[in-house]
C-alpha cells in the first residue's frame, strides 16, 4: 500500500474519532438538565441557604446530571404567580410559604392557625410525621409535588405606629398579611385592619405609609433590614410558618423513580439546612434589629392575644379541619 493511501486512510479514521468525541461531547453536554428553583427572599436568607443545598445535594446524587439555577429575589415572580408557573410548566421548583399554597390545597390552612403549635419541636413532629406528609401528598392533585417541609419560623409583628403590647394596641393598624383567609381573620379579630397584599409590594407599601405594619418571622426581617422602615417589634409568635419546597408534577413525571429518589432525598438536606439556619438567625436576630433602633417587646399576655384570635377557630375550624386541628394540638 502507498504511503499515499495510507495517509488517507490515517486521515479519515482522524477524521471519524473527531466526530465521534465531538458528538460524545454534545450528547454530554445535552444530558445535563437545568431546573430553575425560584422564592421571593434574597439570596443571603434561610431561604437561600436552603436552596443551595438542595443544589448542591442534587449535584452530587445525580453526578451533574441535574443542575439547579436559584432564582432569588421574586425574579420569577411572587409565590402565587411562581405557583401558577409549576402548573402550567414555565417553572421547576419553588421555596414558598404556606400563605399561597392554601389557594390551591386549602387544608394547608390548617397551619396556619394562631396559636396552635407549642414550639419548634411540636411543629417538625408534626410536619415530619404523618400529618405533614398527608398534606405534602394533597398537592398532587393540584399538579404540583410537595417534597419536604423547610422553615421560615414563628411569625412577628412590626410597625411603625405605637408598641403592641395588648391586643387593643393593635386597633385599626393597616397590617400586612398573606393571602390566607385564617391569617385575615386572625388579624380582624386582633383589632387590626388586615391588607393581604404580595411580599413583592410589601416593603414599598411600608416606606409609602400605605400599610402601618407586617408579620414574619425574624429571618425574613433581618435579611430585609426592617429596622429602616419599621420602629416596633413585637414578639407575638402568633403562627408557625413553615417553608414548602414543592416540584411542578410536569418535570416530576418526566423523571425516573430512582431519579424521583434524588429530589425527594435532597429536599430532606434542604429542609434540614432551613431549620439549622433559623435557628442560627434567631439567636442573633432580635439583638442586631434592636441594635439598629427598633424597640422590641419581648413580654406579652399570650392568653389575652389567644383568647381575642379565637374567631378565627370560629369561622375556620370546620372548613379546615377541627379534627385535624385537635390532631395538631395532640401531638407530643
Amino acid at each position: 500500500m502507498t504511503s499515499y493511501k495510507l495517509n488517507k486512510i490515517s486521515v479519515s479514521i482522524a477524521a471519524t474519532l473527531a466526530s465521534a468525541l465531538v458528538l460524545t461531547a454534545s450528547t454530554s453536554a445535552f444530558a445535563v438538565q437545568e431546573m430553575n428553583l425560584a422564592f421571593t427572599p434574597p439570596l443571603n436568607s434561610h431561604y437561600g441557604e436552603a436552596g443551595q443545598a438542595f443544589a448542591e445535594e442534587i449535584d452530587r446524587l445525580s453526578d451533574g446530571e441535574f443542575k439547579i439555577n436559584l432564582r432569588p429575589a421574586s425574579a420569577l415572580g411572587g409565590e402565587r404567580d411562581v405557583l401558577e408557573g409549576l402548573q402550567i410548566g414555565s417553572v421547576e421548583l419553588t421555596l414558598t410559604s404556606t400563605g399561597p399554597i392554601g389557594n390551591f390545597v386549602p387544608s394547608v390552612y390548617a397551619l396556619d392557625f394562631p396559636f396552635l403549635f407549642r414550639d419548634y419541636d411540636h411543629a417538625h413532629k408534626v410536619l415530619d410525621g404523618e400529618i405533614g406528609q398527608s398534606l405534602l401528598e394533597e398537592f398532587e392533585d393540584e399538579g404540583l409535588i410537595g417534597l419536604a417541609w423547610a422553615e421560615n419560623g414563628f411569625r412577628h409583628l412590626t410597625n411603625s405606629v405605637r408598641p403592641v403590647e395588648t391586643p387593643e394596641d393593635m386597633e385599626g393598624m393597616k397590617i400586612r398579611t398573606m393571602e390566607n383567609q385564617v391569617h385575615l381573620e386572625t388579624f380582624k379579630a386582633l383589632g387590626a385592619a388586615p391588607t393581604p397584599i404580595s411580599w413583592t409590594e410589601v416593603i414599598t407599601a411600608l416606606q409609602q405609609g400605605t400599610i402601618d405594619g407586617q408579620e414574619n418571622p425574624i429571618p425574613i426581617l433581618t435579611v430585609n433590614s426592617m429596622w429602616e422602615i419599621q420602629d416596633y417589634l413585637t414578639l407575638t409568635g402568633h403562627v408557625y410558618s413553615p417553608t414548602a419546597l414543592v416540584m411542578s408534577k410536569i418535570y416530576w413525571d418526566d423523571l425516573s423513580e430512582e431519579q424521583q429518589g434524588w429530589f425527594r432525598e435532597a429536599a430532606q438536606v434542604a429542609a434540614q439546612t432551613s431549620r439549622d439556619a433559623v435557628q442560627r438567625i434567631e439567636e442573633e436576630g432580635v439583638d442586631l434589629l434592636r441594635s439598629h433602633g427598633m424597640e422590641v417587646v419581648t413580654e406579652i399576655d399570650y392568653e389575652q392575644f389567644r383568647a381575642a384570635a379565637e374567631p378565627a377557630y370560629e369561622r375556620y375550624a370546620d372548613q379546615y379541619g377541627s379534627e385535624l386541628l385537635e390532631r395538631i394540638r395532640a401531638t407530643e
